[in-house]
């Protein structure tokens, strides 16, 4: 039996509060300038950085700490889990807590994580540090939020693109600096100096950033239980997640193949030149401000169709010259900017029309959008090795192909406003 429009009005002002009951103080918050927004962008990158910094390093964090190779795979894992579990249960606070003070007490616990982790001498400590690195992480997705609160509406989309560059960056440049630091010295300096860096971070962060402080009635447990409504009853949220869900699968069977693929007899790359091949996809970030630019000018329609065919030419890209040659290795460079260009693009997008929904729940709406993709590219990073493993480079490819073409046809379904 369906609800009544009273009875479902009803239930929604109890859960999603309204401006005028729920005032998220907007005006009290300082517009932002340049200096504030590179300095989130930073910071964002930063942090974001440490959920990356470990994958490049198993064997060597396995071999020292004598983990079995077989449970190897938990250190990215636990650390996956504990971003998600932070999306869905700390990011949301950020419409109930005073936002400052919950992005440098995550980040506390990221930094003690981070030290532990650097001297850990059991598989145990490590892994319970991996867990805890994660949860810590999510001070980004708050970041962000607070970034869009002080932009003004007709230019937040450049604000949110803008910082989105500093995380892509972060992503991106994580792995080939843990490659970098430990062949110079060891998997224990990486820690330790994202450990002094954190340190300092939380420093000048605590002293720069401004109070917001949203003037919530609900409890926790009633903000928990607002986000499945705002799941369900929110269809630009839904549709985006969906998308960036498939985007981000994706570009995480890209980056979980290419290395294997590389490293192969095709063609025996050593660690070092797999870690420069990572850094091609850097220069995909600069899709993130160009991407927010288009929003603002009301271009969201076209440019998410742009960013699915990058990412799926990326793919196709692969294809066009023999493994192995010099050519090929050219092509996946390309391929390692197009995808990331897409995928950074289709970020910002996704992210610049789920924070014009509403000022007083944009803290649980992106923690419902990112928790639902990052479990997207937990998924393509599964399906990637699996794919890899039993149909080499080909079939991989084949599914990094399909997804964001999945991605097309659902986004052809969206009907035009």
């Amino acid at each position: 039996m369906q609800s009544s429009p009273a009875n479902s009005d009803a239930t929604r002002s109890k859960l999603i509060p309204t401006s005028a009951d729920n005032s998220v103080l907007s005006h009290e918050l300082p517009l932002i300038s340049t200096w504030m927004t590179f300095l989130i962008a930073t910071a964002c990158g930063l942090i974001v950085a440490n959920l990356y910094y470990a994958q490049p390093l198993i064997g060597p964090i396995s071999q020292a700490l004598g983990l079995d190779p077989k449970a190897s795979g938990l250190i990215v894992t636990l650390t996956q889990i504990g971003y998600g579990l932070g999306l869905l249960l700390i990011v949301p606070l950020g419409d109930l807590i005073e936002n400052r003070k919950l992005i440098l007490g995550t980040m506390v616990l990221g930094t003690l994580a981070l030290l532990c982790a650097a001297t850990a001498s059991t598989p145990l400590v490590f892994l319970t540090a991996a867990f805890c690195i994660g949860v810590g992480s999510v001070a980004v997705q708050i970041l962000v939020p607070l970034a869009a609160h002080m932009a003004p509406e007709a230019f937040r989309g450049r604000v949110v693109g803008n910082v989105m560059s500093g995380l892509m960056m972060g992503i991106m440049l994580a792995r080939p600096v843990a490659g970098f630091i430990t062949q110079i010295s060891s998997w224990h300096v990486v820690f330790y100096v994202s450990t002094i860096v954190m340190i300092g971070l939380a420093l000048v962060l605590s002293k720069a950033l401004p109070q917001r402080l949203p003037v919530a009635k609900l409890r926790y447990s009633e903000l928990l239980k607002s986000m499945w409504y705002l799941a369900l009853h929110t269809p630009p949220l839904r549709r985006r997640s969906i998308y960036h869900a498939l985007m981000f699968a994706s570009f995480s069977m890209f980056w979980t193949t290419t290395p294997l693929l590389l490293a192969g007899p095709e063609f025996h790359l050593s660690q070092a030149d797999i870690a420069l091949f990572a850094l091609a996809g850097v220069a995909g970030a600069i899709a993130s401000p160009i991407a927010g630019r288009v929003a603002d000018k009301g271009w969201t329609r076209p440019a998410t169709a742009v960013a699915m065919l990058c990412a799926a030419t990326a793919f196709l890209l692969t294809h066009l010259a023999p493994y192995g040659s010099h050519w090929a290795l050219g092509l996946l460079v390309a391929a390692a900017i197009l995808l990331d260009f897409g995928v950074a693009g289709n970020l910002t997008l996704g992210q610049r029309t789920i924070f014009s929904l509403g000022a007083e729940h944009r803290s649980r709406l992106n923690g419902i959008y990112m928790a639902t993709f990052f479990m997207g590219g937990a998924a393509g990073s599964a399906i990637g090795a699996w794919a890899f493993a039993y149909g080499g480079w080909w079939l991989a490819s084949c599914f990094g192909f399909c997804l964001p073409i999945l991605g097309l046809l659902y986004f052809l379904s969206e009907p035009k406003q």
